[in-house]
């Protein structure tokens, strides 16, 4: 009596096997932009958590990310990227947008759009 093939078969096997490696090589290559992202979060939330914020000029918001992007190697964005704006209540708000465009593999690419606030 012939016993029942159970599990997979080679070719089956290299298939599965693509398409893990080609998710977890994508990951490798987009996880660090979001890493930086809540890099970039937290030092909004930071600088805009300075006692003498609401009395700072711009350009001294500015100079405040600058060093501390610089501090946690932010290279996405500098701070004459920010939009300083007011809030209902007056107090200043600041916040950053940005893309990064990632290549995958030949002409495959993963766009992401990033916004950060320090009113979130």
């Amino acid at each position: 009596m012939l016993a029942k093939q159970k599990g997979m078969t080679f070719l089956g096997f290299i298939i599965i096997a693509v398409i893990a490696l080609s998710l977890i090589l994508a990951g490798i290559k987009i996880v660090p932009n979001y890493i930086e992202f809540f890099s970039v979060k937290k030092t909004l939330i930071s600088v805009s958590n300075d006692t003498n914020f609401n009395n700072m000029t711009n350009s001294e918001i500015i100079k405040s990310f600058d060093k501390k992007a610089n501090i946690n190697y932010i290279t996405v964005i500098n701070g004459r990227d920010l939009i300083i704006s007011s809030g209902a209540n007056g107090k200043k708000i600041i916040s950053a947008q940005y893309e990064v465009v990632e290549p995958l593999a030949f002409n495959l690419s993963a766009l992401m759009d990033f916004k950060a606030s320090s009113a979130e």
